[in-house]
C-alpha cells in the first residue's frame, strides 16, 4: 500500500522545470508570465537541448532562453499571436522577434534564432503561424537547434512559462487506482 501511495505521488507530481538549483545565487523576483502560448516554436514537444538558466546579474553567465532540437529547414512558428517587431540578421544570424500584445505592460517579446524569416517587421501573426525556417548555420548548439527567448523589457524570462500545462506534459496520461472507493459489486442484480 505504501509503495502504491509513493508511486501515485511521484506520477502526480508537477513536471520539473529547468530552472536554477537551490544553490544558485538568489535573483530578483521573476515577473509573472501568462500562459498565452498555443504552439511549440518547432515540432510537437521537441527535445530541449538546454534549458533556461537565468543569470545572477544583468551581465552574468547564464542561458537566456531554451534551445530546442530542430533540423535545418524546420518551420519555426509563433508561439502566440502578436506583431513582428524584428525580422532580420543580428551578428550574422537570422532572428525573428514577436511582440505579444495583451500579455502585460511592458509587453512580452519572444525571439527565435537562427531563423530565415518569411515575415517582415509589422506583420501580424497568429499562434502557430510560420515566421521562418531554422538555418543550417549560426546555432550555438552542438547540433542544429533553434534558440527561443522571452523578455519583458530588459528582463529575460523562461520561455517555457508561456506554454500552458497541456502543451508541456510529456508522455501519455496514466490511470491510477482510486484509493478508499469500494469496488463495484460482482452480482448482476438482474
Amino acid at each position: 500500500m505504501l509503495l502504491l501511495l509513493l508511486t501515485a505521488a511521484v506520477l502526480l507530481a508537477p513536471v520539473p522545470r529547468l530552472t536554477p538549483t537551490a544553490t544558485s545565487v538568489p535573483t530578483a523576483p521573476v515577473p509573472a508570465v501568462p500562459a498565452v502560448g498555443r504552439a511549440w516554436p518547432v515540432g510537437v514537444r521537441p527535445p530541449i537541448l538546454r534549458g533556461w538558466e537565468p543569470p545572477a546579474t544583468t551581465y552574468g553567465r547564464g542561458h537566456r532562453g531554451v534551445d530546442l532540437a530542430a533540423p535545418a529547414g524546420t518551420p519555426v512558428r509563433a508561439v502566440a499571436a502578436g506583431r513582428i517587431s524584428f525580422a532580420g540578421r543580428v551578428a550574422g544570424k537570422g532572428a525573428v522577434s514577436v511582440e505579444l500584445p495583451g500579455a502585460g505592460d511592458p509587453p512580452l517579446r519572444t525571439t527565435y534564432e537562427p531563423v530565415r524569416a518569411v515575415v517582415k517587421k509589422g506583420d501580424e501573426v497568429e499562434a502557430g503561424e510560420v515566421v521562418g525556417t531554422v538555418e543550417a548555420t549560426g546555432s550555438h548548439c552542438t547540433e542544429t537547434c533553434v534558440h527561443w527567448g522571452l523578455r519583458r523589457a530588459d528582463t529575460y524570462l523562461d520561455p517555457l512559462s508561456l506554454l500552458p500545462p497541456w502543451l508541456l506534459r510529456r508522455g501519455p496520461s496514466r490511470l491510477l487506482p482510486v484509493l478508499g472507493v469500494p469496488l463495484p459489486s460482482q452480482s448482476t442484480g438482474c
